[in-house]
């Protein structure tokens, strides 16, 4: 069916901008109504979704709300989006309401309130976009952690990459968010980095079980010339002071690299700081106290199977001394009492066989796994070029590093490349394709489109196209038009749908549909006059509010991945 007519619409509500949100309430609301007219007797869902049809012939938007509720009705699905639909056709801005298929609502709304979109995204500016959907939630991200024994590898790119993109995100759905970095500086590792400095310094091979590369050269020489005489300590004492000197040495190496990556972290945390604090005994006796530990062996352990773990953990091992998952018992108690409600933790593809354990902790606590703590996986990196793997670092031997990626290809670049697929899947970066400015190259692609729209506007203000001159929202009919307003209409949802799933790659993937979309409408659409002296009307002012609507969301989602937004390339 489909049903137009203003005398239907007099005393209804006006949809202006049409979002998914818009329609989504507009939906509710009739649904509301039609239930307290007693034209249906459902509850109303808390959640309606409305997407695109892949067929645009199908209207500008759809829904199955009417299949989701029919049972709960008692009445066939498109009995129920037949009421809907003729409630809907009463608000102003719906041009056309069809009942299709088993019971979908179509959806098409008139031009003038779609137009009205390019309004609002421009006076929203870098609010548009912004939404509600991690409101409340105190969020703990940790991330990259990598151990300060040598430069960031590939994977901890990844994860800097992944990790400071889904904290923006976070924050631009509502959420209070901390960045942190676990600084594994105590342990069997750090011994190892220690006696590698020190052999390196006395001019030895390398321990079997250390760390060699081009860097430890630069750590130890810098040991050195900010301690003259350490060479002629005793081993002991000397490994001490190449420990200490070197771990700082390189953590600030880290931050630093960092920094030129574009991320920052709120805090460092030093696992150090868990052992001297009496953190790990306060996790044991709270532990103690939820009656979920036991003696054994002359060990302490935690009783983790009975909360889905393989085995029960040692937590204080019959030496006395504490096992490896004390550190991490101290440290979850640690976030959760600094008042984090949701502690999440990035870690590589090596770390599957940890969550279980790590889930049974959570619970033995009296948490909600995976709610309260949340584990994500990230999957390897490979570098190619011409389809052959690269091996290319200077510093580090035969691991690539952040420094490698980025001297190759750029910071906006990597942090496009590594952002764009979901991080549970294995991606091949392709160094020749990023160093491409072309439209194959994802990242110069979207960008070209950023800088593109900033040269319309330019070449626009010359012409005297101005948006303060006119705004008629009912020109935008071209079909180009239509599609260019939808999808910068879906932006809201796609954000908050990358803060719910942690998937930055949506934002990713969503801009580079934009763009794809944005080129198209250029080809087709003129903002500008072909010829000097042609008149200036306000279908090109009009056009130029879609413009700047498209820079605007084109410059908010690269920023949410940190990626700049060049005004000419």
């Amino acid at each position: 069916m489909s049903e137009t007519g203003p005398s239907r619409r007099s005393a209804a509500p006006r949809i202006v901008g049409v979002t998914p949100e818009e329609l989504a309430l507009a939906i509710r609301t009739a649904l509301a109504e039609a239930v307290a007219a007693g034209d249906l007797a459902v509850d109303v869902p808390q959640e309606v979704r409305v997407e695109r049809p892949k067929n645009r012939e199908h209207g500008d938007w759809s829904t199955n709300i009417s299949l989701q509720i029919a049972k709960g009705a008692g009445m066939p699905p498109r009995e129920v989006a037949t009421r809907l639909a003729n409630r809907l056709l009463a608000v102003e801005g719906i041009k056309a309401v069809d009942v299709a298929g088993p019971g979908f609502l179509n959806i098409t709304v008139d031009a003038a309130s779609a137009g009205e979109l390019a309004r609002t995204i421009v006076q929203s500016g870098a609010s548009y976009g912004r939404n509600s959907s991690e409101a409340g939630h105190v969020i703990n991200l940790e991330f990259v952690s990598s151990n300060p024994t040598g430069p960031i590898h590939l994977g901890g790119t990844r994860w800097a990459a992944v990790g400071d993109s889904l904290a923006r995100i976070f924050e631009f759905s509502g959420a209070d968010v901390t960045r942190e970095y676990y600084f594994n500086d105590h342990g069997a590792q750090i011994d190892r980095f220690a006696r590698s400095l020190l052999a390196a310094a006395k001019g030895d091979p390398a321990p079997e079980d250390g760390y060699s590369g081009a860097y430890i050269n630069d750590i130890t020489n810098a040991v050195i010339q900010s301690e003259p005489g350490i060479l002629d300590l005793p081993d002991p004492s000397a490994q001490e002071r190449f420990r200490a000197a070197g771990v700082e040495l390189m953590f600030t190496e880290i931050k630093a690299t960092l920094h030129n990556f574009g991320v920052e972290f709120d805090v460092y945390f030093h696992e150090n700081t868990l052992h001297e604090s009496g953190a790990v005994a306060r996790a044991v006796a709270r532990l103690t106290e939820l009656g979920v530990m036991y003696d054994k062996d002359g060990a302490r352990w935690l009783r983790t199977t009975d909360y889905g773990d393989d085995k029960d953990r040692v937590v204080i091992k019959s030496d006395g001394e504490p096992a490896y998952i004390s550190a991490d018992l101290a440290y979850y108690l640690n976030k959760r009492e600094r008042g984090f409600d949701r502690v999440l933790i990035m870690l590589g593809a090596d770390h599957h066989g940890y969550v279980s354990r790590m889930m049974a902790m959570c619970a033995a606590f009296g948490d909600t796994p995976h709610e309260n703590l949340e584990i994500l996986i990230g999957q390897m990196v490979n570098l190619v070029k011409d389809g052959h793997p690269v091996r290319m670092s200077k510093r580090a031997g035969t691991i690539v590093v952040l420094e490698d990626l980025v001297e190759a290809v750029g910071v906006d670049a990597a942090r496009s490349a590594l952002t764009r697929s979901s991080a549970d899947s294995m991606i091949d970066i392709d160094l020749g394709l990023l160093r491409q400015h072309t439209n194959e190259n994802p990242v110069y692609y979207v960008q070209y489109a950023h800088a593109r729209t900033c040269n319309i506007t330019r070449l626009a203000g010359e012409d005297g196209v101005h948006l303060a001159d006119g705004f008629d929202p009912s020109l935008l009919t071209h079909d180009t038009e239509a599609a260019l307003l939808a999808i910068l209409g879906d932006f809201p949802r796609v954000v908050a749908q990358a803060a719910s799933m942690r998937e930055p790659h949506r934002v990713a993937r969503y801009l580079e549909d934009l763009a794809g979309h944005f080129h198209k409408w250029y080809d087709e659409c003129r903002v500008r006059p072909r010829e000097a002296g042609e008149e200036i009307t306000d279908l090109h002012r009009t056009r130029l509010w879609l413009n700047e609507a498209t820079r605007t969301v084109l410059a908010n989602g690269l920023a949410l991945l940190g990626v700049s937004s060049p005004e000419r390339l």
